[in-house]
């Protein structure tokens, strides 16, 4: 009995030991992988099946843990992808904003003009979703830097929240410590 109790005690405290294998929730990371595909091919209520990619999305993934996003906030641009554009790369939207009622949006995350301006933006092509989720990904980790000196979050998880949507919205001269992203109650439901 006291054998298979110090087994046991051990195998709890490996676990423990290896963060590296398994996230906060005890779940291998290539597990965590497969469940946001599953959610986001499965219960992305804006995406046509016709647009959903699965090789897409697991570039999206890697594209994440390339640029070290937190394990509880992984999925983020799943989440924005699905929100904005069903995960369509063609996707236009903004008309309302444009006075020749043209698309200002275009794209996998529904990215203006700007996005492709060398000078002020990217230079980059809306419409190619890697290249658009780079550039993404690395607007809002530009935001980390201002969002901790402003904000004066502790949380990681905090400033990569208050940083994406910083990111995503109109500069504001207060800044935007105490709002959160639409696209972050969907990535939470999943």
């Amino acid at each position: 009995m006291k054998r298979t109790h110090l087994l046991g005690m051990a195998c709890m405290l490996a676990c423990i030991m290896m963060p590296s294998i398994s996230n906060a929730n005890g779940i291998p990371r290539k597990d965590i992988d497969l469940r946001l595909l599953d959610m986001a091919t499965l219960h992305c209520k804006n995406a046509n099946p016709k647009h959903v990619k699965k090789d897409l999305i697991l570039k999206l993934i890697d594209i994440e843990k390339q640029y070290k996003v937190p394990a509880s906030l992984r999925g983020m641009l799943l989440a924005a992808a699905c929100m904005e554009s069903g995960f369509n790369p063609n996707a236009k939207g903004d008309h309302k904003f444009s006075k020749k009622r043209k698309p200002m949006a275009i794209g996998l995350f529904q990215m203006w003009p700007w996005w492709e301006s060398k000078r002020h933006g990217y230079g980059i092509n809306r419409r190619d979703p890697i290249t658009a989720a780079h550039a993404y990904i690395k607007h809002i980790k530009r935001q980390l830097k201002s969002v901790k000196r402003k904000c004066k979050f502790r949380s990681e998880k905090k400033r990569w929240i208050a940083a994406w949507v910083t990111a995503i919205r109109a500069p504001k001269p207060g800044g935007r410590c105490k709002e959160k992203p639409k696209h972050l109650r969907l990535l939470k439901a999943w």
